[in-house]
């Protein structure tokens, strides 16, 4: 196939089927991400296939795979889509408006620190559409592998990983909170063996501070006997505060409650922890001009929200409410 007849005969909305068939490794799903249905996704596919000459991917039961061919497609794809990107972005900027979007991905922890990003981020760039995905930390890796979008926000990446190009942006204490008047603040040198005594209160398996704090506590040896699972930061909050048990917690997370006196931080040997959140997005994936923006925006203003996230929290006025103890079992 030479190349101008590539050029007569292949076609935007191919690629962009392409594309997300390929990310997603499989055809129904693919049709879902694009509004199509499952035999429009493999008529196009089918369409391109014989317009480059080659097989890009192949079903073997019910598993979809990649071909060599597909491979090859996907990064010049890529490089397609990011110089039309760019043009977009140049076009904008020649009229005076950067527009395009811009997908995230963010640990659930990280739900406190984002939107002041976007927030400030959109006040410079107000025509370009942003839009959120909160998730843990185990779907965070699952997005990136599948490259579902622009950059995910996370702590705890990878190390082993050498396809990953990842930008610190702000540092995440992991500190160990209790209720007002629990006993371990009256000890004289509370360990994490002593907290271990209390229910912990933990988020679901593959949470990267439920990994941090189970990390910590497998290298100071001390057995964790009493867990009780809970879906949520704020429902872990709620349980700390309700006298149901203890938790480990980022310090953003809980800055409000500890200025306002509802949640005690708990002094032990090796805390806080200190994780760093990051952008983190794949080697091969080309970040659009949308993306590039986003990213040096943060990094030039890292000292500005370093300053901002470390504030002390302003008061809560009190209203005469009165929270009544109760007993723990």
């Amino acid at each position: 196939m030479t190349t101008p007849s590539l050029l007569n005969r292949l076609t935007f909305r191919q690629l962009q089927v392409f594309q997300a068939v390929y990310r997603q490794h499989s055809y129904s799903r693919a049709a879902q991400t694009l509004g199509l249905t499952q035999p429009a996704v493999s008529a196009q596919i089918r369409q391109l296939e014989q317009v480059i000459g080659q097989p890009l991917f192949k079903y073997t039961g019910k598993t979809l795979h990649v071909l060599p061919a597909a491979d090859a497609l996907s990064a010049s794809t890529l490089a397609i889509f990011g110089q039309v990107s760019r043009l977009q972005m140049a076009l904008s900027d020649m009229a005076g408006t950067i527009s395009g979007e811009l997908n995230l991905a963010a640990v659930s922890t990280a739900q406190y620190v984002v939107p002041h990003l976007i927030a400030r981020f959109r006040a410079h760039y107000p025509n370009v559409q942003v839009r959120l995905q909160v998730c843990n930390r185990s779907q965070a890796l699952e997005r990136l592998a599948e490259r579902r979008d622009d950059l995910v926000i996370m702590a705890m990446v990878p190390e082993d990983d050498d396809n990953l190009i990842f930008m610190p942006i702000l540092e995440n204490e992991l500190i160990p909170v209790v209720w007002p008047g629990h006993p371990l603040l009256a000890a004289a040198t509370p360990t994490l063996e002593d907290l271990a005594q209390h229910y912990l209160l933990m988020r679901e398996s593959g949470s990267g501070v439920r990994t941090a704090f189970e990390q910590q506590a497998a290298e100071q040896d001390v057995p964790l006997p009493h867990t009780m699972e809970l879906g949520t930061n704020e429902a872990i909050k709620q349980g700390v505060m309700a006298h149901l048990g203890v938790a480990v917690l980022p310090r953003l997370a809980v800055k409000l409650e500890l200025g306002a006196g509802l949640l005690a931080e708990l002094t032990l040997p090796g805390f806080p922890l200190r994780r760093s959140w990051c952008t983190v997005y794949p080697r091969d994936r080309f970040p659009t001009p949308v993306t590039e923006l986003f990213l040096r925006f943060v990094r030039e203003r890292l000292g500005e929200f370093d300053a901002h996230f470390k504030a002390p929290p302003k008061p809560i006025p009190d209203h005469g409410v009165v929270c009544l103890p109760i007993q723990p079992t």
